[in-house]
């Protein structure tokens, strides 16, 4: 109930129901529940994959897309936290936060996260164990995470589909996650190297030969950056068939190490999505897509299909913004370790969970309730044909005007509250309002 309201850099603690008589206690009850040893995180993430099971049948087709996204939490400042590490220099202190988000097939709206890994100085704190495991390098560590999302998804009936960004474009991870069978969809760089049509060649090549070819074909309109275009899909085979190249960190010298280590050649699918201008037909965005999904025969996938899933990827952007900028500020909590901090964030998303189960209810009364948070919230929101008329954070401000508004009235009368009104700000209410 606390994390179903928004939280500000100067007063990032845990809000508190008006219902409580001695708030102070209650946070201070949750800052000792975040540093119990015995509140572990699978326990804590258990509600989350109850929710996933549960809404993936009602919310996805045949499929569960489920986003992998590295998150990193900025913690500079906070000296107490001593179990901090360098993200992007050796200044940049802080943690690293890897998310497995179940996004549905159909519409891809959010359903539960399924797992959550911070990296600290002693370990990966994540919800697959009670005690910190050791750190990986990042790509690594997802096939542990991607065997665990599978199985809190296997009573659902829906397949697993993991949509990682450029980071996971890795020869050796492709073919150790196909041999396990996982489904994958991957953006991959312009310079990856392939066989296509038995000829070594790089994917941005192959990609241009395909529209120079005329194989790209209208898929579906979009918005980019806040203007109308239009998506435009092509498919190809190719296979990897090079060496994996393995990059790691001696532990003892710091020193990087490479190694070739060869494998079996690798049949994939390519699509490659250009998003163009309407008007102009410029190509304002490029992806390569590589898939191991079936393009053919019995549970195939079209291409089109595979380029909104990707699309769809920028959903566990969202969750992060609920969870640091416009939400929860993350990036200001006091906990002082990893472990407390990870405990606060499995709660945190179940908040977030909440939020979007009230975004994607298509009942009237749902309707009229995110209108009622929305004016609560106090926020604008856009007007426009493709806009949906509020947003996750205007609705979690909301939720944080109106959960204690309803708890304040079971204490006192809207007469009693006017009456108080009057006599402290005489002159603040109309007569005739409310």
């Amino acid at each position: 109930m606390g994390h179903l309201s928004p939280s500000h850099r100067v007063a990032a603690g845990l809000s508190v129901p008006p219902g409580l008589n001695q708030p102070f206690a209650a946070a201070q009850a949750a800052w000792r529940f975040y540093a119990n040893p015995a509140a572990g995180l699978p326990r804590l993430a258990g509600p989350l994959h109850e929710c996933a099971r549960a809404t993936a049948p009602g919310a996805c087709d045949a499929h569960a897309l489920v986003v992998l996204d590295w998150c990193p939490l900025h913690y500079g400042s906070h000296a107490s936290k001593a179990d901090r590490v360098a993200l992007a220099h050796s200044k940049d202190l802080g943690y690293e936060l890897l998310t497995a988000l179940v996004v549905s097939d159909r519409d891809g709206s959010p359903l539960a996260p399924v797992c959550l890994e911070l990296r600290a100085a002693d370990g990966v704190h994540t919800t697959r164990a009670p005690r910190p495991a050791e750190a990986p390098s990042s790509l690594d560590g997802l096939a542990a995470v991607m065997g665990h999302a599978a199985g809190v998804l296997e009573g659902s009936g829906r397949t697993p589909v993991f949509v990682i960004d450029r980071e996971a474009d890795s020869v050796g991870h492709y073919r150790a996650w196909d041999a396990a069978g996982h489904r994958f969809l991957v953006r991959a760089d312009d310079g990856r190297k392939v066989l296509h049509g038995g000829v070594a060649r790089e994917l941005g090549g192959v990609a241009d030969g395909l529209r120079a070819a005329g194989a790209f074909a209208p898929s579906r309109g979009v918005e980019f950056k806040g203007r109308p275009a239009r998506q435009y899909v092509a498919e190809t085979r190719v296979v990897l068939h090079r060496p994996a190249r393995t990059h790691r960190v001696d532990r003892r010298t710091g020193r990087a190490k490479h190694r070739n280590v060869p494998g079996p050649p690798l049949p994939l699918r390519l699509v490659v999505s250009e998003v163009r201008d309407e008007r102009t037909g410029a190509v304002l965005a490029r992806w390569l897509l590589l898939t191991n999904l079936p393009g053919e025969g019995e549970g195939a996938v079209p291409a089109a299909t595979v380029a909104l899933w990707y699309y769809w990827r920028w959903r566990i952007e969202s969750y992060h913004k609920l969870l640091k900028g416009a939400g929860q500020q993350a990036e200001c909590w006091q906990q002082e370790t990893a472990a407390a901090l990870a405990r606060r964030l499995a709660i945190a998303s179940m908040a977030a969970v909440v939020v979007w189960r009230l975004a994607r209810d298509a009942g009237p009364e749902a309707a009229e309730f995110r209108g009622v948070l929305v004016r609560l919230s106090g926020r604008q929101m856009k007007r426009t044909k493709q806009s949906r008329g509020f947003t996750e954070p205007a609705l979690l401000a909301g939720l944080g005007v109106l959960l204690p508004m309803l708890v304040l009235l079971e204490t006192h009368t809207p007469r009693q509250l006017r009456r108080l009104a009057d006599a402290a700000l005489p002159g603040l209410l109309r007569a005739d309002s409310g």
